[in-house]
C-alpha cells in the first residue's frame, strides 16, 4: 500500500437492482484523516454507496479505490476472494444493528477476527480486546454477553470489534438510529474521540447536529445522486440547491 493522496476514491459509481437505479454516476474522494458525513432521506442510496466501498454491495458500474488500490477488481473467483479479504481487513464497518454474536462475551466478540485473520494468540487477542473495550469505555463489561448490555453498549462493542482489526478507514451506517435517544450520545462520543485521533471516517447519519460538529464535509444525497456537498457550516446554513433546502428544512425543524 502506498500513501495515496486520495485515500478513498469513488469513480462513476453506478448501482442497479433490476430496473431500479440506486446510484447514478457518483464520484467522490476522501482524503486521509478526513471525516465525511452523508445525509439524505431513506432510499436515497446512502447505505448502498457505503457498502460499495468494501464491495458488500458490488457496483454495476464504476470503480472504488482505497489507498491507491482498486477494491472492486474483476478477478477470477479465488484471486478475488483473497484480494477482497485483504481489502476488507483495512475497513472497519459499523451497522445500524450491532451484529454481535449473542453466545459470545464482549471479549470474545472482539478477539475472534484478530485471532482468525491476523493469527494472534489468545493472550495477544485478550490484550487487544482490553485495549479496545477500554477505548470505548467498556472495559468493566468485557465479560458480559450482549443480552446483558444496553443498545448503546452493544454498539460500542461493535465499534471496538471493528477497531481491533486496526482499520485504515471506518464506515458508520446509521450507527445510532436503532438506539433509544438517551443512548445515542454515548456512541457519538466514541465517534468524536476517533475524529480527534484523525481516523478517516465516512458516516451515514440522520443526526444533523452531530454531522455539523464532527464532519469536515457533508454530502446530501437524493435519488441516487450527490445533490450538494460542502463544509457543514456552509451546507447547513447556506445550501444552494432547492432539494437540499427542502430536506434540511424538514429535518432541522423536526429535530426542534
Amino acid at each position: 500500500m502506498t500513501d495515496h493522496p486520495n485515500f478513498v476514491e469513488i469513480r462513476h459509481a453506478q448501482k442497479s437492482f433490476g430496473t431500479v437505479e440506486v446510484l447514478k454516476d457518483i464520484s467522490l474522494t476522501v482524503e486521509r484523516g478526513q471525516i465525511v458525513g452523508i445525509i439524505g432521506s431513506s432510499g436515497s442510496g446512502k447505505s448502498t454507496l457505503l457498502r460499495a466501498i468494501n464491495d458488500l454491495d458490488p457496483l454495476t458500474g464504476g470503480e472504488v479505490w482505497l489507498d491507491g488500490v482498486q477494491v472492486n477488481q474483476k478477478l477470477p473467483h479465488r484471486q478475488y476472494e483473497k484480494h477482497i479479504n485483504q481489502m476488507r481487513q483495512q475497513v472497519g464497518m459499523v451497522f445500524q444493528h450491532f451484529n454481535l454474536f449473542p453466545h459470545m462475551t464482549a471479549r470474545e466478540n472482539v478477539t475472534m477476527a484478530p485471532m482468525m485473520l491476523h493469527g494472534l494468540s489468545k493472550e495477544e487477542a485478550d490484550k487487544l480486546a482490553e485495549e479496545q473495550l477500554d477505548h470505548v469505555g467498556l472495559l468493566e463489561r468485557i465479560d458480559y454477553y450482549p443480552s446483558q448490555l444496553s443498545g448503546g453498549q452493544k454498539q460500542r462493542v461493535a465499534i471496538a470489534r471493528a477497531l481491533a482489526m486496526k482499520p485504515k478507514l471506518m464506515l458508520f451506517d446509521e450507527a445510532t438510529s436503532a438506539l433509544d435517544p438517551e443512548l445515542v450520545e454515548e456512541v457519538n462520543q466514541v465517534m468524536r474521540k476517533l475524529a480527534q485521533e484523525q481516523m478517516t471516517m465516512i458516516i451515514v447519519t440522520h443526526e444533523m447536529d452531530f454531522a455539523a460538529s464532527v464532519c469536515d464535509r457533508v454530502l446530501f444525497m437524493d435519488q441516487g445522486v450527490v445533490v450538494e456537498e460542502g463544509p457543514p457550516e456552509i451546507l447547513f446554513k447556506n445550501p444552494t440547491k432547492d432539494r437540499t433546502r427542502a430536506f434540511l428544512r424538514k429535518h432541522l425543524e423536526g429535530a426542534k
